[in-house]
């Protein structure tokens, strides 16, 4: 029993994890960098968790709360600078595209021209500094991401080390307790064997049984070696943990608060820095706007309201007016002068009759005032033998009065009788030379087509010009590349219905005599052009993508992938008959030239679409087929280039 109780006198204990003493390490002093960053560090709550068992953990998950804070600023970082970027070059793009339209003849002058440009340059200056506030933000991601990533690694590396560390000591522990729990199972065993409690009385070992002596001296060898196993278990466990709190603990927390204290001042560092560059871009664009000058000189950059301000609306009109004097007619008089070899002659009363007095012929709207004036007199027999004699095609046989026998009616009998195809009379208040224009107009349009473009299909139009690209297609698309790429709204807003239905029977009769690279060959109505070509391929008899491939184009519509969705699309496009592909691949190589200047004329691919949807399509068998439809023509102008070459 004594030797029991000496035995267990000389076993040392290790020192409980809970009972370390709070107080600096000299790993963690308090006049340490970090402890001066956070004064939250010197007070007892925050020493014991960094000294425990659990400040590694702790510092590596707050560690990894920075990195991830750091990161989710760098994107947005990223995301604001490409946001910023796009509308920095869209307002550059627009200043170029709005100070080409200035120059323009077509656009007014003087003052306006003036100082508008000086509103451009406004607006050019304030995008110059969007840039640079889009390419600073960028290099802050930049950097901001690049810490992040360091961060990291120091991460990974001190969590490896710190808790390889942290585990040895649980290891040395673990096997500490393991040796005691065995010496104390042996002590038991030979305590009982000195004292006599040995049950039968022999004990039965490898080479037979044993006497009560001999298994005594073998317990009482066996705890000798115990205790000195658990002695040295306990001298490992308590010199590791001792180089554990004193060394590589502090050492990893050190380490782990200064990547902490990094990662946080770089990320505070973006923030204030982002808020300066802010403040910077709204200064900088309020100064372009609103300059400040000094009160006693005057001179230096004008403010927009004071270039606003400086449109002067009279003067422009004046000087535009003014430029027009030189161009200015002698303004003679218009007065009546008989021919010389009529003036012996004695006036016929009844012919001088017929002469003054204006036609009387009856129907609504006639104004017969004119009687006894000598002015509307001469008007009038201008019109009876200008608009009332000009030649019409016969309609059922009853206008075919020649030309020469109603004027002699004129002179000889009085009014003339009108045949009773030629219509409403004009007025004779009208001048004669409109009513002549109008009503040879009106005749060319209910001409019957001799050669019709419209209506015809662009199978027998291939056979019949020889052209996979009908004419009345190439000619509206070059008039629309030339003049109406800059239009706001084209082949949106509707032109003239009477411009597009003269246009239209030209291409019915001669249309090889347009030429629609000059303007006044289309009224200088480039939206009447844009309704044309609209209107060649609703009246087509068959829609431009067929209705043989109409179920695979709204099957390819509804595919949700865009690159599926694409490719489905250009096999059924590859599917149509020949002057059908070749017509839609110059449409739409027209029409991403449209969009492409969706700055000017607010006409991106959406909108294009919705236009030209059903007009390409046609009616499908369901009304809810639009939105698929519009869908189609979408996807085919968002892939311009990957369906058709541009060559």
């Amino acid at each position: 029993m004594e030797q029991k109780d000496s035995l267990e006198s000389s076993s040392q204990e290790i020192p409980s994890k809970t009972t370390a003493p709070i107080g600096p390490s000299p790993g963690l002093r308090p006049d340490d960098d970090t402890s001066k960053a956070n004064p939250l560090d010197a007070s007892p709550a925050v020493e014991s968790v960094l000294r425990s068992d659990i400040g590694v953990n702790t510092l590596l998950t707050r560690l990894k709360q920075s990195i991830a804070s750091a990161r989710e600023f760098a994107a947005f970082l990223k995301k604001r600078s490409a946001l910023e970027e796009e509308q920095a070059q869209g307002l550059k793009k627009l200043c170029r595209s709005s100070h080409e339209s200035a120059r323009r003849p077509e656009s007014r002058q003087g003052s306006y021209a003036q100082n508008y440009d000086e509103v451009i340059r406004i607006h050019d200056r304030m995008a110059d500094n969007g840039v640079q506030f889009a390419s600073l933000l960028h290099q802050m991601h930049e950097d901001l991401h690049e810490l992040a990533g360091n961060m990291e690694r120091g991460r990974k590396l001190w969590k490896q080390n710190g808790l390889n560390a942290e585990k040895r000591v649980q290891d040395s522990e673990v096997l500490m307790e393991k040796a005691k729990a065995k010496y104390n199972a042996l002590a038991e065993d030979y305590d009982r064997a000195r004292t006599g409690d040995r049950g039968s009385g022999r004990v039965f070992g490898l080479k037979g049984p044993k006497s009560a002596a001999q298994h005594e001296e073998d317990l009482q060898r066996k705890v000798q070696q115990a205790d000195s196993d658990y002695s040295s278990k306990v001298q490992t466990a308590k010199s590791q943990r001792q180089e554990l709190i004193s060394t590589l603990r502090p050492q990893a927390i050190k380490a782990l608060q200064d990547l902490i204290n990094e990662c946080d001042s770089g990320l505070t560092l973006s923030l204030q820095k982002f808020a300066s560059y802010n403040e910077r871009l709204l200064l900088g664009n309020g100064l372009c706007v609103s300059p400040l000058r000094d009160q006693e000189n005057s001179q230096g950059p004008r403010s927009l309201r004071d270039v606003v301000s400086e449109i002067d609306n009279t003067r422009d009109l004046h000087t535009f007016l003014a430029a027009f004097a030189p161009h200015v007619g002698d303004g003679a008089e218009v007065k009546y002068e008989r021919h010389h070899t009529l003036n012996n002659i004695q006036p016929n009363p009844s012919s001088t009759y017929n002469r003054s007095q204006p036609p009387q012929i009856q129907g609504p709207g006639v104004n017969n005032s004119a009687q006894g004036n000598p002015s509307m007199s001469s008007r009038s027999q201008a019109m009876a033998g200008g608009a009332f004699a000009s030649p019409s095609p016969p309609v059922n046989g009853l206008n075919d009065t020649p030309r020469d026998q109603s004027v002699a009616s004129l002179g000889a009998s009085g009014p003339p009788q009108l045949p009773p195809s030629q219509g409403p009379t004009p007025l004779y208040d009208q001048p004669p030379n409109i009513a002549g224009i109008s009503r040879r107009n009106d005749s060319d349009s209910s001409l019957a087509p001799s050669r019709p473009s419209f209506g015809v299909s662009l199978e027998d139009l291939l056979k019949r010009d020889g052209s996979a690209i009908p004419l009345v297609v190439y000619q509206c698309i070059q008039a629309v590349d030339l003049f109406g790429l800059e239009v706001e709204g084209i082949y949106r807003l509707s032109g003239s219905s009477v411009h597009v239905g003269r246009l239209k029977a030209m291409f019915d009769n001669d249309p090889n005599q347009l030429d629609f690279r000059n303007p006044e060959a289309f009224f200088h109505d480039v939206n009447s052009v844009a309704g044309l070509l609209k209107q060649f391929f609703r009246e087509l008899p068959e829609p431009l993508l067929t209705q043989e491939h109409y179920q695979g184009f709204t099957d390819a519509a509804r595919i949700d992938d865009d690159i599926m969705r694409r490719d489905s699309m250009h096999a059924t496009i590859n599917a149509l008959p020949d002057p059908n592909y070749a017509t839609l691949r110059a449409l739409t190589l027209h029409l991403n030239r449209v969009q492409e200047h969706s700055g000017a004329n607010r006409m991106n691919a959406g909108n294009l679409a919705i236009v030209f949807g059903p007009t390409l399509m046609g009616t499908g068998p369901n009304v809810a087929d639009a939105g698929w439809q519009v869908r189609v023509i979408d996807t085919i102008l968002q892939n311009t280039y990957q369906i058709f070459d541009d060559d």
